[in-house]
């Protein structure tokens, strides 16, 4: 049976365990410090509490913590490491720009545990449903096959470490820009009083991106806060491209304010929803 680590037991930590799980890997988590709901939903998705010591006995580790906690782990786990007879395999999934996942994987490196990049597309795991997509790269995958016979859509990308790490980075900033880009003109246009005929001509135009618009800009809501740190990790990654890399941290800053309105007043985020509601009416 093989043992695999989980870091953290978030939405999508949470739902990859359930998935290896379910296919028969024994799942080891830190529990200490959590909040009740985060101990109850480790649990529903069969991950085993232990002392952070522990997990390095696991035959690999996946981090899977906001992005701004990737490198603090790897520090914080690397002694550990060095000090393992048996070096597991430490998988990095975070969103994070290249320079950034070289980083962290230079950490691991002198710990002298093998590193795999690994990136993450794509919604948590469901029961019956293929995805996500688990893109890996380095210099050895063989520890990924694992992960595919337990059930993750694994798919190795060419290019070592950090090639992984930016397929995500330009995916997500497609796929998140794009939103961004919508939330701002959609409020704009409510600003300006134009809001209806922005709905009508996009529902004439650009059906296509009606429909999408109203999808994402309330799936959005939820997730805003978590999206500030990974814009500004797809600026990093855009920092020789001067107006790419300002249009990113713009964006880091427009879900920001959306986060801080969705704990507030929420009138952006009404107007958002408002315009979303209306796009679903024929």
């Amino acid at each position: 049976m093989a043992t695999i680590a989980v870091i953290a037991p978030g939405a999508m930590g949470s739902a990859i365990a359930a998935r290896l799980h379910g296919n028969g890997a024994r799942i080891l988590t830190a529990l200490a410090g959590r909040s009740a709901a985060t101990v109850a939903r480790a649990r529903d998705a069969g991950m085993e509490g232990v002392d952070e010591e522990a997990l390095v006995e696991a035959d690999l580790i996946l981090s899977i913590v906001p992005p701004a906690q990737a490198t603090s782990l790897a520090l914080r786990l690397s002694p550990m490491l060095a000090a393992a007879g048996r070096k597991p395999v430490y998988v990095d999934c975070n969103a994070l720009n290249v320079v950034t996942k070289r980083g962290v994987a230079a950490v691991i490196g002198q710990a002298g545990a093998p590193f795999i990049d690994a990136a993450i597309i794509g919604a948590p795991p469901k029961p019956n449903v293929k995805g996500p997509r688990f893109y890996v790269s380095g210099d050895d995958l063989a520890a990924s096959v694992a992960l595919r016979e337990l059930g993750l859509d694994v798919r190795p990308v060419e290019g070592g470490v950090g090639a992984a790490s930016a397929l995500k980075m330009s995916y997500a900033g497609i796929n998140k820009g794009l939103t961004a880009l919508a939330a701002v003109m959609v409020l704009a246009a409510g600003r300006a009083g134009a809001g209806e005929a922005l709905h009508a001509e996009l529902a004439e135009s650009e059906p296509e991106l009606l429909a999408r618009f109203s999808r994402v800009l309330p799936d959005m809501v939820p997730k805003a806060y978590r999206w500030v740190a990974e814009m500004d990790e797809i600026a990093s990654f855009l920092e020789e491209d001067e107006g790419g890399r300002r249009m990113f941290e713009g964006a880091g800053r427009v879900y920001d304010r959306l986060a801080a309105d969705s704990d507030g007043d929420g009138d952006e985020i009404g107007r958002l929803r408002a315009f979303a509601a209306a796009a679903e009416r024929p």
